[in-house]
């Protein structure tokens, strides 16, 4: 058992792309000595131990390194289970040593020109850059803010590269009009509704089409999913094209699993020529929950807060990852994922603020079932005083069946259902469906009371004749709604049968 990384297994360390002079890679074999039994190090070239507790994030089996993803929890990791949830643990750790405003900071993605290599010597060379007798005098001294300016001076240069700059603070937009209509209710104070829309396993396109038709209407923006599950699906962005030829406005879904830091640029870049103007970023499933052959399971390029404070900063700064000017920068509203029950509230409140200060102006919520738990969750988040500066439209399905019910409940990952519930799902028997409907009702209806709130994110999860239903009888039909024809015309947008 390690001394300070708790629950690790062994992993091979990374081998750096370039020859190293002789004295680095001596320096790189004694810290690799050192901190491979203490931190189960992999010699990254990236350390963060400093902001993360002693516990390093790259023994998560994702390779996140700002926070744990949507399925944390306290018993294991559902990506590897002999293993403990690695950021629960470093959350865990932070908290008790009084060090949990650190997990604040956005961190940077790997440099993988560094990926291999030694970081003491980075250290060291910034002692020698602020002044080793500066560095000895500050980190003695008897006042405690002057040692915590010390030792930010050596460490703040090592972690945040010229390229990121990353911080704890909160970066409001730099814009003032709405980019999107979504944006534009959500600021008129409307209690919003936003659909889901599976896109297609083929390239067939009417029933995409019928179902974008269909919910329209009834809702301010369409998502569409990103390869839910691990499972290839139709893009998101070519489904978000399609929406606005169909005259809908989308909500464009980008999972950091399928994402190098270039594609995501050269995307979002396509898509908002394209008129995207709403954008979510999620982490995405792990391919552990894909159908055999599985792809990469170890790491990911970047993560969703990651891609938050690059698609910010390309949208409010001008400037591409690596610093180059945009000439005519994009332009979209950005959000992101919250999981109320994926781990202990607090630990979920900071990572959910840390995706504020990062870009997050939206919150869509995983599924919701349980009121109080989402109440524990919102007063969590309002002592972080982070309510004012996003919106939350909460995830609800209508559970058409109790097996998917338990399947929900038990599999998917930061789902809770109360017992209470599922035992309706199973003595409605053949009128589960109908069952599954009333609870949504009841939902939203608890949902609209709560303070904080700013609408609903209704998930039918291929069930989308059922979402006029919901939205009419919850009483959320838009502000100027026109009921659509019955034999309307869909439009024209290249629909294949």
């Amino acid at each position: 058992m390690p001394v300070f990384t708790p629950g690790r297994r062994w992993q091979p360390p990374f081998m750096p792309f370039k020859r190293e002079p002789f004295g680095r890679r001596v320096l790189a074999a004694v810290e690799k000595a050192i901190k491979g039994p203490l931190f189960g190090c992999r010699m990254c070239g990236n350390c963060l131990l400093q902001e993360t507790a002693f516990i390093c994030p790259m023994e998560c089996p994702k390779g996140i390194r700002n926070g744990p993803c949507g399925g944390s929890t306290p018993e294991k990791c559902y990506v590897d289970e002999t293993r403990p949830c690695m950021w629960y643990q470093i959350y865990d750790r932070a908290f008790k040593m009084g060090r949990e405003e650190m997990l604040l900071e956005v961190l940077p993605p790997l440099d993988w020109n560094k990926v291999g290599t030694e970081t003491w010597g980075d250290v060291v060379r910034q002692v020698r850059k602020v002044g080793a007798g500066k560095v000895v005098s500050g980190l003695v001294s008897r006042d405690p803010m002057r040692r915590a300016q010390t030792w930010d001076s050596i460490f703040q240069p090592v972690r945040q590269p010229e390229w990121w700059q990353g911080d704890a603070e909160y970066h409001a937009p730099a814009y003032s009009e709405p980019v999107s209509e979504l944006e534009r209710r959500l600021k008129a104070g409307q209690f919003v509704v936003t659909g889901e829309v599976a896109p297609p396993m083929t390239v067939a396109t009417k029933k995409l089409v019928q179902n974008i038709e269909l919910i329209k209407p009834y809702v301010a923006a369409v998502n569409f999913t990103d390869s839910p599950s691990a499972t290839p699906r139709m893009s998101s962005w070519a489904c978000s094209a399609m929406a606005i030829q169909a005259g809908a406005e989308p909500v464009m879904q980008i999972a950091a699993r399928d994402r190098t830091r270039t594609g995501l640029q050269a995307e979002v870049l396509g898509a908002a020529a394209l008129g995207v103007r709403n954008i979510l970023c999620l982490s995405g499933d792990s391919m552990r929950m894909a159908p055999e052959p599985r792809g990469r399971m170890d790491i990911v390029d970047i993560d969703s807060i990651q891609m938050l404070w690059i698609l910010r900063r390309m949208r409010d700064e001008g400037r591409y990852l690596d610093g180059r000017e945009i000439k005519f920068p994009p332009k979209y509203f950005l959000g992101a994922a919250a999981a109320p029950f994926a781990s202990d509230p607090r630990f979920q409140a900071i990572r959910e603020h840390k995706k504020v200060n990062a870009g997050a102006q939206f919150f869509q919520t995983n599924l919701v079932y349980d009121i109080g738990g989402l109440e524990t969750w919102l007063n969590a988040i309002a002592r972080r005083d982070i309510l004012d500066k996003v919106y939350i439209l909460v995830g609800i399905t209508p559970l058409k069946s109790l097996k998917i019910a338990q399947y929900m409940h038990n599999e998917v990952p930061g789902v809770f259902i109360p017992e209470k519930l599922l035992k309706r799902m199973e003595a409605a028997g053949d009128g589960a469906a109908e069952e599954g409907v009333q609870i949504a009702l009841e939902l939203i209806e608890q949902v609209k009371g709560l303070q904080g709130i700013h609408g609903i994110h209704l998930m039918a999860v291929g069930w989308e004749e059922i979402v006029p239903r919901i939205v009419t009888e919850a009483g959320l039909l838009p502000e100027g709604f026109t009921p659509p024809q019955a034999k309307e015309k869909p439009a024209k947008v290249g629909v294949m049968n």
